[in-house]
Order: structure tokens, then sequence, then C-alpha cells
């Protein structure tokens, strides 16, 4: 009778330890995925709620939820949630300046044991806002509206002449005149039309004759436009490029026989230097090729000078040097220089130096303790 009492009791004890051991919350939800469809970006943002159920026999909790970008925003329950009590995710997502297509992810972290990390994803079709003249034409000068104020040319050959357009908003009541004072010798420029009424749209065209600016490196010019605006008579607008020499036109024999620019080190690092202290360095160079090495340009960033070297002509086989200075005063902490050689080399027709370290500054003088005595209060 006892050895039946026992091992009644053993199996209660077994069977109530496995059901403590299984207990475990377990998250189901009602989908994993919400579609917005088409939505239009001015409508603004859109939501949607994600429900969840606690299947399990443990009390179920949500350790994170983090969406993928910051259009989206989630907020959810936050206390733990019963077994067969549910519990909601609710998500937001901002359509503004995001057209097309999207998919983005949530990840929802759990302590359900068999799903740790849950993703839930929205996806939709943004329908762009239509456009005014003000999203078109960001750029205000005056009464005259564009789209940019600068020509951007990038990489031009200095054997080029380049065109280029730009498009214009009168959003004045009056027609405005536009035409062109004291344009540099290598730049044309039209409006079309001359007289632009209001509310209408319009262009500049210039032309730029690279080989007149008989330049290298990167350029900036300046064009005035003036008008009649009451605002805003005179506007300016920048042009920028770089200029690289044109090498399409040699033969392989010229390549061959083209000169070569070698430097001994194209970087200098100064390690640390106190604030207000000059870093000088030198930057030797040769020519390895086989006829003469021409230095078209040299070019420092800010903050840094660099002399044009002692030849600016070198016969194969010479060596001449670059002198580079560099100004702490008003810097601190990591410090990136430039120095940028334009040369006929062709295959390396720009080459950049770099000088970099620490600026630190000075060490604050502590002030004597019989200074500190002396001062007087002000009245």
């Amino acid at each position: 009778m006892k050895k039946v009492l026992f091992m009644c009791l053993l199996i209660a004890f077994v069977g109530y330890g496995n059901t403590f051991a299984q207990k475990k919350a377990v998250i189901k939800f009602d989908k994993l995925e919400n579609d917005f469809g088409t939505i239009k970006e001015e409508a603004g943002k859109v939501k949607c709620k994600f429900t969840f159920t606690n299947t399990g026999n443990d009390t179920l909790k949500l350790l994170s939820v983090k969406p993928g970008c910051g259009c989206t925003t989630v907020d959810w329950t936050k206390t733990g949630v019963l077994p067969k009590k549910t519990g909601t995710i609710d998500a937001e997502f901002d359509p503004t300046q995001r057209p097309g297509t999207f998919s983005k992810g949530i990840t929802v972290t759990t302590n359900d044991p068999s799903q740790q990390v849950v993703t839930l994803t929205i996806k939709g079709n943004v329908i762009p806002k239509p456009k005014s003249f003000t999203d078109l034409y960001p750029v205000t000068i005056g009464n005259l509206r564009l789209k940019t104020s600068q020509f951007n040319f990038s990489n031009a050959k200095n054997t080029e002449i380049r065109c280029d357009t730009m498009k214009l908003y009168n959003s004045w009541n009056k027609p405005m005149n536009i035409g062109f004072k004291d344009l540099a010798t290598y730049i044309t420029a039209k409006a079309v039309p001359e007289v632009l009424k209001p509310g209408k749209e319009g262009l500049i065209i210039i032309n730029y004759d690279v080989s007149k600016r008989n330049d290298f490196g990167y350029i900036y010019d300046r064009m005035l436009i003036q008008t009649n605006d009451s605002l805003q008579a005179d506007k300016t607008l920048n042009i920028s490029m770089n200029i690289v020499e044109d090498f399409s036109k040699l033969t392989p024999e010229q390549l061959a026989n083209a000169p070569k620019i070698k430097f001994e080190n194209s970087s200098y690092d100064f390690g640390t230097a106190k604030q207000g202290d000059k870093v000088e360095a030198t930057f030797k160079f040769t020519n390895e090729g086989k006829s003469d090495l021409i230095i078209r340009k040299v070019k420092a960033s800010c903050g840094c000078t660099a002399t044009n070297p002692e030849k600016t002509v070198l016969k194969p086989g010479e060596s001449s040097k670059i002198d580079a200075t560099f100004n702490t005063a008003g810097k601190e902490g990591k410090q990136y220089k430039t120095i940028t050689v334009t040369n006929s080399d062709p295959a390396n027709s720009s080459v950049m130096l770099t000088l970099q370290g620490t600026v630190e500054k000075p060490a604050t003088q502590p002030i004597p303790e019989n200074n500190q005595n002396n001062i007087q209060p002000t009245h």
C-alpha cells in the first residue's frame, strides 16, 4: 500500500513539473503585412493596426518594436498580455517626398521562445503631389524664380565650347526684361524670350568657350543678369567646371613619348601641432617621361598655401619641388588639406597632395594663487 501511494505521489510531482516547465507565451498576429494600396502624397500620413493574441499559457511581452526607417512611427501594447488576451501594434507611414512604391519592415522582439523576432511589413504606392511653380523653381532672386542659380559643367576639356540652358519663371505681376551685363569674352548668353510675361516660363542659354578661358582645374565664374525687377534688378548666376587638358588627339607614339610626373611622396602627416603653428612641407617630383613636363596650375585648399615650383617646365629627368604651408591659427582637431597639381602628363594630369594631422589648443595657464587673492571685486 505504501509503495502504491509513493508511486502516485511521484507521478503527480512529475506531471506538475512538466506542466510548469512547459509554460510559455506564444504570439499570433492576425496579419503580418498591411497593403495601403495607392495613396496620395498630399493626403498625408496613413495608419494601420496589427492585432496579436497570446495563445500560450504565460504572460506575453513585446520587448521592442522598431520600424525600419524614419518615415514609419509605431505605438504598441507595452504591458504584459495574459493568455488568450490580445494586444496591438499601430503603424503610421508618412508619404511626404516619398513617391513611388514602398515596402517597410517593422521588427518585433518578443519573449515567445519560438518566435523571438517577428517582422511585420507595410507597403503601398505613393502618387506624388502635383508640383507647383514653387516646387519646380525653388530658387528665388527677386521676382524671378529658377530651378538653380548655377551652371555646372563638371569636367570640361580645354578645347571645348560648352552649352547649357537654365529654366526661369516670372512670379511678378509685370513683364520682366532680361538682359546681361559685363559678360566675360568667353561667355555668350541669350534670354528666350527677352521679355518674360507674368506667370510664364523662359530660358537662359549660355555658350562657354573653354579654350578662351585659358585655365585648368576647378574654376568659378559669375554672370550678371539685368532686369527691371523692382525687388532686385541685378541678379547673379554662377558657373563652375573642372577644366582638364584634352589628350584625345594624341597618337600612340605621342603617348609613348609623353611626360610622366612622379612625386617622392604625395602625402605629409604632421602628427600633432599647436594651434597657431605654421606647418611646412616640401613635395619633390621628377619628370620620368620622354618629353617636357609642364606644370599647369598649383591650387591649395582653404587654410593652406602652396608655391609654384621652382621650375614649371621640366625636361626628362629633371626634378623640382612644391613648398606648402598650413596655418593652424583658428583650427582645432583633425585636419586634412589638399593641393591639386594640374600638369601635362596624360596618365596623371591631376595629382592631389595632402597634409594631415591634429591641431591642439594650447593648454590654459592657471592663475597663480597669490594673484587670485589680489583680485578685487568690481562695483
